[in-house]
């Protein structure tokens, strides 16, 4: 009896974690709801809640969501993927390279602010409105906060552990493969967290100016012909997916690095 008065305290109080965080999400929901209800704004520029989810039940079934949304994805991940190695590999040469880092931290310097979405009409000129243009793109925008990212923590090692390791006979390769990348990891797995949405949102973005399909296309698709509820679908789906992707990487990194979690709760 015990055991089942436990379980469902635990549940009581799952159920109130969940609502408090998502209730700011609800109140749009609410708000939304009430202003399509009372027609406080015309369908055709916000339509309400229940069509909307209408129209996503009609697009899934369709597959008009998954095949874009694959796309779209395909895309990001792949650039993404890119960005992380080069990114990773290049930090650590530089943290263990003076001239490397003489010579690539003006243009870091210079590169990090500028606005990388700005170069989509050079990509398409190179490129073209395909897989590469968007695949090269995304890992133009991301690599830079991974590299940044990584050499942070490549250089937070302590000197004396490098002395130490040096002192017992570690060579250069097996310092960076035992020690400086192990400890490189959590700032790693920050930068991949910050680098995520940002891949996502290069990948939609390229594709509402560029075309090629995926998820901004369709959505710049059914906005031309002014299928508004098509376009909160396209809308709410981005959403979801940067969300989930988000949780995703914070659940990745609870179990490959769990110490992170701790230092981040002291």
């Amino acid at each position: 009896m015990n055991s089942e008065s436990s379980r469902g305290a635990k549940s009581i109080a799952a159920i109130k974690a969940a609502l408090l965080y998502s209730y700011p999400l609800l109140l749009v929901l609410l708000a939304w709801e009430v202003a399509g209800y009372l027609e406080l704004v015309r369908p055709l520029f916000l339509p309400d809640v229940g069509t909307v989810l209408s129209q996503f039940w009609t697009l899934l079934l369709s597959g008009e969501i998954v095949g874009p949304l694959v796309v779209s994805l395909l895309r990001a991940f792949a650039g993404l993927a890119l960005a992380v190695i080069v990114g990773v590999v290049a930090a650590l040469t530089m943290a263990r390279s003076k001239w490397l880092r003489w010579a690539l931290d003006p243009l870091i310097s210079f590169a990090f602010p500028a606005p990388k979405i700005a170069f989509v009409p050079i990509f398409i000129l190179w490129f073209g409105i395909g897989n590469t243009s968007k695949i090269l793109l995304v890992a133009f925008t991301c690599v830079l906060p991974m590299l940044v990212a990584t050499y942070h923590g490549a250089t937070g090692v302590s000197q004396q552990t490098i002395w130490s390791a040096k002192a017992m006979g570690t060579s250069e390769s097996k310092l960076l493969t035992r020690i400086i990348f192990p400890a490189s990891l959590p700032y790693i797995f920050g930068g991949v967290r910050v680098t995520v949405p940002v891949a996502l949102i290069t990948a939609f973005t390229a594709e509402m100016i560029a075309g090629g399909g995926g998820l901004g296309g369709a959505l710049m698709y059914a906005q031309r012909f002014f299928q508004t509820p098509t376009v909160f679908v396209y809308i709410l789906v981005m959403l979801i997916t940067g969300f989930v992707f988000d949780h995703f990487m914070l659940r990745l990194r609870s179990r490959w690095i769990p110490w992170q979690d701790d230092t981040d709760a002291a």
